[in-house]
Formats: C-alpha cells, structure tokens, sequence
C-alpha cells in the first residue's frame, strides 16, 4: 500500500513539475517574440508612475508603444492602469498625459483609468475596444510579462498580439529569474483560479 501511495505521489510531482516547467518556457519563449502586424489598437499595461510622470520601467513600454503607433501598426494607443492609494492621477492618465507630450495627436490616446492589476486592467480596457468595435490589440508590455498579458487578453476574447520592450530596468542584468519567477507564479494562480495573482506589484 506504501509502495503504490509512494508511486501516486511520485507520478504527481512529476506532472507538477512539468506544468511547471512548461510555463516557465512558455513565459521565456515568449518574452522573446515580437509580433505587431497591423491592429485596432495598440495598449501599453501600466505601471509606476509617480505624480503624472511614469516610472522608468512605465516610460519604456511608452516609448515602444509610440514607435510602434509612429510605424502605422495601430491608430490608437490605449494606456491602462488604474491608481494607488495616494495618486492624484491614474497610470493610464499618466500614460496619456507622456505620449502627449511625446506629439502623438491627443485624438489617438484612450486612457483607460481602471485596475490596479494586469487582469482588472484588461477587463477595462477591452469594454472600452468593444465600446469603439475594435478586436485586434497588439500588447506592450516587459518581455516577462507578455505571456500573462497575451493569455488573460485572448481570454476576454481579444485578438491578440504582443511586442515587449526592448530597453529598460527589465532587462537589466540579473532581473529575468526574478521577473521570470514571479510571472511564472501569476500564470499559474490565473490557470488554476482565472482571477488575479497578486504577485508581484500592481499591473506589473
């Protein structure tokens, strides 16, 4: 009876570890990928910001959105995120507000004020493309972030693409098994649950 219970045990480790492993190269994989064919939209997952000027890890995906919307991919820029106790404006504003300043025509900037995580903030986001009749998205967002992005986005029924930033604090030297770890936890809890993490800071 040990022997046998022993095996179950073994067997199921064995099919954790893999689901596991399986996500932590997916995540890598597709950190890695860089897709932006022409699209409705494109939308930049917030982050930091502090008093209306984004954090640099915020900025970075800004500044590759801009090029991207600068390069035809899209019409429109949304920019997501909602506020933190203390903020006298939201990420999305904050977004806005830089890409403005950036001379993206303000007519093509959507700030999407709502959510203070990756999953709330793309709920929000996709009632406001639903809204316009708009279905393709492509995401920006930090490379090891872009799976969870991708997986919650086609799940709310969006076509989906993504195109992670290429500069910035997330990939500096030494941050990917952080990064990689704590997004890897976030997609497996959205897996097992579909609600959100909490892992990791507000709309990473």
């Amino acid at each position: 009876m040990i022997r046998v219970l022993g095996r179950y045990v073994a067997g199921t480790a064995l099919v954790l570890a893999l689901v596991v492993l399986g996500v932590v190269l997916r995540v890598i994989q597709v950190g890695h990928q860089d897709s932006h064919e022409r699209a409705d939209a494109i939308v930049v997952l917030g982050a930091a910001q502090y008093n209306g000027r984004p954090s640099e890890v915020y900025a970075a995906r800004l500044d590759h959105a801009a090029g991207l919307y600068r390069a035809g991919v899209a019409t429109h820029i949304l920019t997501i995120g909602g506020s933190q106790v203390g903020d006298r404006v939201t990420e999305g504003e904050a977004g806005r507000a830089y890409l403005a300043d950036a001379g993206i025509t303000s007519s093509a900037l959507i700030a999407v004020g709502t959510g203070n995580d990756t999953l709330v903030s793309l709920r929000a986001a996709e009632l406001v493309l639903a809204r316009r009749g708009w279905h393709s998205v492509v995401l920006v967002t930090d490379p090891w972030h872009a799976e969870r992005s991708q997986l919650i986005a086609s799940d709310l029924g969006l076509s989906v693409q993504v195109s992670p930033v290429t500069t910035g604090p997330s990939l500096e030297s030494g941050v990917e098994t952080r990064y990689v770890t704590r997004e890897t936890l976030g997609t497996l809890f959205y897996l097992l649950t579909g609600g959100s993490s909490g892992a990791g800071s507000a709309v990473l």
